[in-house]
């Protein structure tokens, strides 16, 4: 498998122009046959924290219909707004116990599950709704005080026990990496931790890893959602 990583990063440094749906949607695909991977297996998550409902609209009318929020007041709004097109929202931001009925109401995958409690708390939300809400654990992989997750070691206790909870469905693992890491180091680091579960019984088929500046690298150790905001959308508004 042919490592490019390098060379590919400088090309999605934020301070480039965004690309159009097409556009990056193309890059990663190239970047998957270059690194022997099947970019069907890619998914593209717009993460729209800080762009207007006319921003996400453009991109929807683009293709785009899976979109990632960090913060409840700012996502709710732009649900209800564009509650006609057939979109799924994914909650990507800091997970709060006491926000699990709301987000269990309105989004289809929540990304930043890191406590057992927090896991409970939308296991009992969703009771009432016939489809499961998909959740990843999000891992803080190098024990980063300024960073929510679950460490490494946690881990092994915390995943079978969101795994029998009826109305989730445990799809995988999250992460986001220190801006010091090397970036192909890290992302392969949370592969062999969704590897080394796989061989223990659990279906985990989602690696959520890799954003605008560092998604090659993502692409190359398998990620399978790429949380892309900067590169699609340019610079968040204030």
């Amino acid at each position: 498998m042919a490592s490019l990583s390098k060379s590919v990063r400088i090309m999605t440094e934020p301070s480039i122009l965004p690309l159009t749906l097409q556009q990056l949607t193309e890059h990663i695909a190239a970047i998957a046959q270059k690194v022997g991977r099947c970019a069907e297996d890619i998914h593209l998550l717009a993460i729209s924290k800080g762009q207007s409902t006319h921003a996400i609209e453009m991109l929807i009318q683009q293709g785009q219909l899976n979109f990632g929020e960090n913060y409840l007041q700012e996502a709710i709004p732009k649900i209800t707004a564009l509650k006609t097109y057939p979109l799924n929202w994914h909650f990507v931001g800091h997970l709060q116990s006491n926000k699990a009925k709301t987000i269990a109401h309105y989004f289809d995958w929540v990304h930043s599950v890191d406590n057992l409690h927090a896991a409970i708390s939308l296991d009992k939300a969703r009771s009432n709704i016939k489809k499961p809400l998909n959740i990843c654990i999000q891992v803080n992989l190098y024990d980063e005080d300024s960073k929510a997750g679950v460490s490494v070691l946690a881990l092994e206790t915390l995943l079978p026990s969101i795994a029998k909870l009826p109305h989730l469905a445990l799809r995988g693992l999250m992460t986001l990496l220190p801006q010091t890491q090397d970036a192909l180091t890290g992302f392969t680091k949370l592969a062999r931790l969704q590897q080394h579960y796989q061989q223990q019984g659990f279906k985990l088929d989602t690696l959520s890893m890799g954003m605008s500046n560092d998604y090659p690298a993502a692409i190359e150790a398998g990620a399978t959602w790429l949380r892309i905001g900067t590169a699609l959308f340019g610079p968040r508004n204030t």
